[in-house]
């Protein structure tokens, strides 16, 4: 699992500090870019709390953060549509709460 480039998409997608993401989810910033380095996963309490602040459901960031390898049994075609699909329900949440 890739959780720190999961959590950098959205969380730039969302047009959000690390500072700002950190305050809404009462963790640190330096724990935020940790995670967005991946030198550090978050455990299922810290997904819900970043997921909430993002907005978006934890499944969202968890599917967002499956590493390539797992999709390799699934159509490429059908992984790729899957990843747009989700980045757009991400852009679109953005958009409202702008």
């Amino acid at each position: 699992m890739n959780f720190g480039t999961a959590i950098k998409t959205c969380r730039e997608a969302k047009g959000l500090s690390r500072a700002k993401l950190a305050e809404d989810c009462l963790l640190s910033p330096s724990y935020i870019t940790l995670l967005e380095q991946n030198k550090r996963d978050p455990n299922l309490s810290v997904v819900n709390k970043i997921s909430k602040a993002l907005d978006i459901p934890p499944s969202i960031l968890i599917f967002l953060a499956t590493d390539k390898e797992n999709f390799e049994s699934f159509d490429k075609e059908l992984a790729e549509k899957l990843s747009l699909i989700t980045l757009k329900l991400i852009q679109n949440a953005a958009d409202k709460s702008s």
